[in-house]
């Protein structure tokens, strides 16, 4: 392992007073792995710490080097690049171990963003930790911050789910969970599957409520879109996929509930009950829903609430 004292970086294109300014030479950068946070697509949204961990680092586990070479190469950084992605973790990190059990320094990066939050490195930051090895964050650039923080949800609960399920069941649990949570929840999808999703998310969340589709974040083509769940498809076929998309439900707000005026019957409560008990809450509210012609949102509410007159409800 380099002393850090005789191996200070100096950025290509940056001067040095910069550097001094920040204080960055004077903080100690201990043997460990760090954990660093890249540009989403605009390469000047990296930190000048992560560039100064990226050079001091003895290597850099990258999810593909093809991507993260370029990076380093427009800072004039010349690190050691080794491959670490979601087919090779298990194998690569017995490696990286072996460094950090030497005192080396090895900087962790994805292909944009920050690491192991949908992306390779939780097993590797795991099996570090377990090791008794130092994991050090460099945060910067996500793509879990940067939606939020344009989509305008209220405070509270807000849930982060990442990419859903291939399958088709696991699919259905999956957002049958979602809509059953009246909190915020922040998606995760590629774009060849996010007319699917679009569909399957309409089909389950009340038609009211509040959805933030965004793509290409901090890139030429970026778009912050507020729509509704039951537009969520019109809004999605309207322009070709272009990289990878976040979505916000927003918490169910007031605004989204049906209106009190609608009543459910006796009968179709005690059916709604049975179902409920059986079956997840959205599944449950879309059968009675055709069966009874009532609101699917009104049966799906009043299945979260329990509020059924002649029954017990259930929230499936």
């Amino acid at each position: 392992m380099s002393d850090t004292a005789n191996d200070e970086p100096h950025a290509a294109g940056f001067g040095q007073s910069l550097w001094s300014d920040v204080g960055i030479a004077e903080q100690e950068f201990p043997p460990g792995l760090y954990v660093v946070a890249t540009p989403l697509g605009n390469a000047a949204d990296v930190t000048l710490r992560a560039l100064w961990v990226l050079r001091l680092a003895d290597c850099v586990a990258a999810e593909d080097t093809r991507t993260t070479a370029p990076l380093l190469a427009r800072y004039g950084i010349a690190a050691r690049l080794v491959a670490l992605h979601q087919h090779n973790e298990a194998q690569a990190s017995a490696p990286i171990l072996e460094r950090l059990a030497r005192g080396e320094r090895v900087a962790l990066v994805s292909d944009a963003g920050t690491p192991a939050i949908s992306d390779p490195g939780a097993l590797l930051v795991r099996a570090a930790l377990a090791a008794g090895v130092r994991v050090i964050p460099v945060p910067g650039a996500s793509a879990l911050t940067a939606a939020l923080s344009v989509a305008g949800v209220r405070a509270g609960h807000i849930r982060f789910v990442g990419f859903a399920p291939t399958r088709a069941a696991a699919r259905r649990r999956h957002w049958s969970s979602l809509a059953a949570d009246e909190g915020a929840t922040v998606i995760f999808e590629a774009p060849h599957r996010m007319a699917a999703t679009a569909r399957e998310l309409a089909a389950v969340l009340n038609p009211g409520r509040r959805v933030i589709v965004m793509r290409e974040l901090t890139k030429r083509f970026e778009s912050v879109v507020p729509t509704t769940a039951a537009l969520l498809p019109v809004v999605i076929e309207r322009s070709p996929p272009r990289g990878e998309y976040v979505l916000v439900v927003d918490a169910l707000s007031e605004a989204a509930e049906p209106s009190p005026a609608v009543e459910i019957d006796a009968a179709t409560a005690r059916w709604l009950t049975v179902l409920g008990e059986e079956l997840p809450a959205a599944r449950a509210a879309a059968i009675a829903a055709k069966a009874s012609g009532l609101p699917r949102a009104l049966l799906y509410r009043a299945l979260g609430k329990r509020h059924l007159p002649g029954g017990t409800g259930g929230a499936g």
